[in-house]
């Protein structure tokens, strides 16, 4: 449980999370939706990674991040309770303006 919470005491890796709850994202995705640079977007995803948050799946040279399912029951449930009550926040809101004008086909090339 620490662990989870030590890599969501964070806001762009709480933004992360919360874009990441509506399906599995391109880290350029992330970046866009962010609008933070690559290293940056990286980092914060190594360290979700890290923490057993999100899991990366590579193809060709484009690396896309869903979340880990938890096996503890109880990280499960703070992480879905954290999701949902940062769905409420404006920024999460603004993110995904900016990820639906990023995001179509061919737009990880």
């Amino acid at each position: 449980m620490s662990r989870l919470f030590k890599a969501l005491g964070d806001e762009t890796r709480l933004r992360i999370v919360a874009l990441l709850a509506h399906g599995e994202l391109c880290v350029c995705h992330i970046e866009s939706a962010l609008a933070v640079p690559q290293p940056t977007a990286s980092r914060h995803l190594a360290t979700l990674r890290n923490a057993g948050v999100v899991e990366p799946r590579r193809r060709g040279t484009w690396v896309y991040y869903r979340l880990a399912d938890q096996a503890d029951e109880d990280c499960r449930k703070q992480l879905k309770s954290i999701v949902s009550t940062f769905a409420k926040k404006d920024v999460l809101r603004r993110d995904l303006e900016r990820l639906v004008e990023v995001k179509g086909p061919g737009s990880c090339r």
